[in-house]
């Protein structure tokens, strides 16, 4: 496996990658698979070259297999802070590591950055796998988003995590 910072020049696998996770788990993502399907491919490329938007690829034979963001906070009263988002595995390599991997490469890049201080994270409460992750690696819960997403007429909560850094 081989885990990188993605670039401009991923964006059409990025796409790919975010377009399946959309579809599959929509109630671990506040945006839709609708809305994302008519992004272009300049989107996807503007999302990969953000200075302080950092997203992580783990590729097995040369195929992007999972995702992670790290989006550090650029406001000076809370640029100690970064939030991981959209994180996703691929089906077929979960519980191989790749997510665990992931989030360790997120983890490092955050502890490089000397200003930040704190990973924020939401979770579909009901994802014991995910959470479970997030807390083998360190992060805590500290609230709960009741009805955080909305699907149709479903609910979902969210659980609220943090790490220090």
């Amino acid at each position: 496996m081989e885990l990188r910072r993605l670039t401009a020049t991923d964006a059409d696998d990025y796409k790919i990658i975010r377009l399946e996770a959309l579809k599959n788990n929509p109630e671990a993502f506040s945006s839709s698979f609708e809305e994302e399907l008519e992004y272009s491919t300049e989107i996807f490329e503007g999302r990969l070259s953000t200075e302080h938007i950092h997203t992580f690829g783990a590729f097995v034979e040369k195929r992007l297999v999972g995702t992670v963001t790290l989006i550090c906070e650029t406001k000076n009263k809370i640029k100690h802070r970064a939030t991981i988002v959209a994180m996703y595995v691929l089906s077929e390599q979960r519980k191989s590591g790749v997510g665990k991997a992931l989030m360790n490469e997120a983890i490092t890049k955050a502890k490089e950055l000397k200003e930040i201080e704190q990973i924020y994270l939401a979770v579909t409460a009901s994802n014991e796998h995910a959470k479970r992750l997030y807390g083998s690696l360190g992060f805590v819960t500290y609230g709960v988003d009741r009805n955080g997403l909305k699907i149709g007429d479903t609910y979902f909560d969210e659980e609220l995590m943090v790490l220090k850094v």
